[in-house]
């Protein structure tokens, strides 16, 4: 029982690990690109990170280009410049 306690206890940290993504997204119409962060709240996984942001950017009218990568919260920092107005912003 106590085994099972600890290897539960390990997925959940697992589980609820911190991740991010960068993407780059598109609008057309007037043709208007960006590259952006956003946190992903399900598995840390590119198909994952791929559905989500997909989801989110469609709803506020962008279009996924590509999920660049996927990294830990120690990642942000050298992202945030980059993305300016679409760090965390989707």
């Amino acid at each position: 029982m106590l085994l099972l306690t600890i290897c539960l206890s390990s997925f959940a940290t697992i589980a609820s690990a911190d991740c991010f993504a960068d993407y780059k997204a598109k609008q057309d119409n007037p043709l208007r690109l960006h590259y952006g962060v956003s946190e992903i709240f399900g598995t840390c996984d590119l198909d994952i990170a791929d559905k989500e942001l997909e989801d989110r950017l469609g709803k506020n009218g962008w279009e996924l280009l590509k999920v660049l990568s996927i990294f830990p919260e120690d990642g942000l920092e050298e992202r945030k410049e980059s993305a300016g107005d679409y760090f965390l912003r989707f």
